[in-house]
């Protein structure tokens, strides 16, 4: 190939017997058998034995290296022993009896090792983040980052869509999170916006003309870190159609989202179509808009089993407008008394009062409710949440809100426990027809349930009409296994749509006019109906490696204090360019202890 190398490490076979050839690469590790040294050899494509006997007079400077060394060797292939064979590599049937060797590049001694992949602390991983990249594993999972983008793109071009960028530095857009905002130097006192999503600037591009947009877009939100969320950056599948109803974007991006996890992956894909739930089913069913089809368990109403029932703290919260839900536990009848304990200490760890349970076995009911119930609503319990001789079945009660949120959580603690998820499927479901509003309790207002710009089914007429918290939009997200990948809306094109949507949650039409004015600008010299989707791909990759954080699928990502131990940042600046921009800083006061 060149004065490094001929061939890479991963290249070598048995054809190659004979040959001299060169490879240069990192020390991935050393092994002494006295008369004879090992060094396995690491590049980026794979790994290859090379060996040196004692006596050689490049013996020394080899024996001296440390591991992650960079190196060039040069030698001829030779033919592994049969006892020495090793199958789990590509190149484990030769090996390279060194005749040069250089070092290329000497290594320090490591702060944390690169082979055998041993668990270290967060910050010293990030901190060394270009050697924990080195790793195996991790290097493995960026390829396949890769992977994935380019098939995203080939993908969206296969179907007609076309890639463009949309700028970095734009205006505030309230997407629900919190910007990062950029000081401006030319404009004293204004600042921009990095982008939390391409919303506007995408819907600008339909009003444009072109029809069928996508981006491998970054986007930039200011929020607190989870396992699934990296704070600060992530990037995300964005797209858009013109001409469109709701049926047409899931019909178009169902085939890109099943061909990625099923090229990359060999766990069963849901077939297309991708089953529809409403929210509302979703929320009753499963307790959770991002619900995990691979659990064979669904919530039911049971208020009117406890309404007047002699089990008075159910009865009262039926009184008093809630609700109780029921969660079964298929066979859990034949669990010890411990297992429904448990559930219900872990209820009370998840900071509800309990889980009341009931089991039925051998035709009886048992457990402390069952006490307070006749045979008649016990039947009808029965029946109603789909029990049988053997199940179990726990209660959660309270608001609507409130006992679809402790049921979904339940039951997917229920599936854990009984060991009923099946890791080796990929289980996806739109969900549709979202709320357009809901009560923010907090600021004791109607606000925006989900997207903003969507359209609200029934247009116009709608929002002057119905009772608001009734009003469903054209709003839509793509869950699988539990999380959601994406999330989608057919966009509200008409102005005067807008201005009314808005008004409802508190926006005069000169507020929106200023904060939207582009948009509402275009949308008055002839805007297609429009609608798209966003699908995350660092989740995507997170799902299909099977990792626990998205930290693992992320090249150099940020710490749980939205820190970058490797080069510093977020970084103090120096005076000058205060002055620069305009700006002044005042540190925050200490906080007494």
């Amino acid at each position: 190939m060149n004065a490094y190398r001929t061939h890479t490490c991963e290249q070598l076979r048995k054809e190659h017997i004979g040959e001299e050839v060169s490879l240069s690469g990192w020390v991935h590790r050393k092994r002494d058998h006295g008369n004879l040294l090992f060094l396995d050899l690491r590049d980026h494509y794979g790994v290859t034995q090379c060996v040196i006997e004692s006596d050689s007079s490049v013996f020394p400077t080899l024996d001296r290296v440390r591991q992650e060394s960079v190196v060039s060797v040069t030698g001829k292939v030779t033919e592994r022993s049969v006892a020495t064979i090793n199958s789990s590599l590509p190149t484990g049937d030769i090996e390279i009896y060194i005749s040069q060797f250089k070092v290329l590049s000497e290594a320090d001694e490591l702060p944390m090792p690169v082979f055998g992949e041993q668990e270290y602390p967060e910050e010293t991983r990030l901190r060394y983040r270009f050697l924990d990249l080195r790793r195996t594993t991790l290097h493995n999972n960026m390829m396949l980052r890769s992977k994935v983008m380019s098939s995203v793109r080939k993908s969206m071009e296969k179907i007609g869509f076309f890639e463009h960028q949309t700028p970095i530095l734009t205006s505030s857009s309230p997407e629900g999170a919190r910007d990062f905002l950029v000081p401006s130097r030319l404009n004293p006192g204004h600042f921009y916006a990095l982008p939390q999503a391409p919303q506007i600037f995408k819907q600008l591009i339909m009003v444009a003309g072109f029809d069928r947009y996508f981006q491998i877009a970054p986007c930039f939100r200011d929020e607190d870190p989870r396992a699934d969320r990296s704070p600060g950056e992530f990037y995300q599948l964005d797209a858009e159609m013109s001409f469109v109803e709701q049926e047409d974007v899931l019909i178009a991006i169902e085939p890109v989202s099943h061909d990625l996890f099923a090229e990359n992956s060999n766990k069963a894909v849901t077939p297309i179509p991708f089953p529809r739930l409403t929210f509302a089913e979703t929320m009753l069913k499963y307790g959770t808009d991002k619900p995990d089809l691979r659990i064979n368990i669904e919530i039911s109403d049971v208020s009117d089993v406890f309404d007047h029932s002699d089990f008075s703290v159910f009865a009262s919260v039926v009184e008093n407008n809630g609700v109780v839900r029921a969660i079964p536990a298929p066979g859990a009848a034949a669990r010890p008394r411990s297992f429904f304990d448990k559930m219900n200490g872990w209820a009370q760890d998840e900071g509800a009062p309990g889980l009341g349970w009931i089991s039925f076995s051998d035709g009886e009911a048992k457990g402390p409710i069952a006490k307070r119930l006749g045979d008649e609503r016990l039947h009808k319990l029965k029946e109603l949440a789909g029990l049988k001789d053997g199940d179990g079945v726990f209660f959660s009660s309270g608001t609507e809100k409130e006992a679809a949120d402790l049921a979904g959580r339940a039951r997917v603690q229920i599936a854990e426990q009984l060991d009923m998820v099946d890791k080796n499927r990929f289980e996806m479901v739109w969900i549709i027809d979202y709320p357009m509003y809901e009560w923010d309790d907090t600021e004791d207002k109607l606000d925006f349930s989900h997207n903003p710009f969507s359209m609200p089914q029934g247009g116009l007429e709608s929002l002057a009409n119905e009772n608001k918290l009734d009003i469903l939009g054209y709003q839509y997200d793509l869950v699988c296994n539990g999380i959601e990948l994406g999330s989608g809306a057919i966009r509200n094109h008409e102005p005067e749509t807008m201005f009314k949507a808005f008004e409802l949650v508190g926006y005069s039409r000169e507020e929106v006019d200023t904060k939207f004015g582009g948009l509402l600008r275009a949308f008055h010299f002839g805007a297609p109906p429009h609608g798209g989707i966003a699908l995350g791909l660092d989740r995507i990759v997170m799902l299909l490696l099977d990792e626990a954080n998205i930290r693992e699928v992320i090249m150099f990502p940020l710490n749980q204090q939205a820190q970058d131990p490797l080069l510093g940042a977020p970084s103090e600046i120096e005076d000058a360019r205060y002055k620069e921009l305009h700006l002044s800083f005042k540190a925050p006061k200490a906080v007494k202890t």
